[in-house]
């Protein structure tokens, strides 16, 4: 269990901090700014966002399965992926819970 609570603290940091830089970095250079060489040179942010956050879904369902974690859990365990800070903030309740 350790293992896989390693795992999952790691991705959901990385997907938190990713998830960050794509909504205050990426997003208002595109939209907000007009500036093409800035827009460039952010542009490498939703790609590894893109890659990244598929880990996340699969790492914190295989963090879920061995916490044996019901359905609706699991599911909200894996959307908090989606907000920015939330995938820190799951990251904090369960190394509080099972560390």
């Amino acid at each position: 269990m350790k293992n896989e609570i390693l795992r999952f603290r790691v991705m959901a940091l990385i997907a938190g901090v990713m998830s960050l830089l794509l909504w205050f970095v990426y997003l208002p250079v595109k939209y907000l700014l007009d500036n093409p060489d800035l827009l460039s040179n952010v542009m490498w942010i939703p790609m590894v966002h893109g890659y990244l956050y598929p880990v996340y879904v699969l790492t914190a369902i295989q963090f879920a399965m061995k916490a044996k974690w019901p359905l609706m859990k699991m599911l909200g365990l894996i959307l908090a992926g989606t907000l920015p800070v939330a995938s820190i903030v799951a990251e904090r309740r369960v190394v509080r819970t099972y560390s």
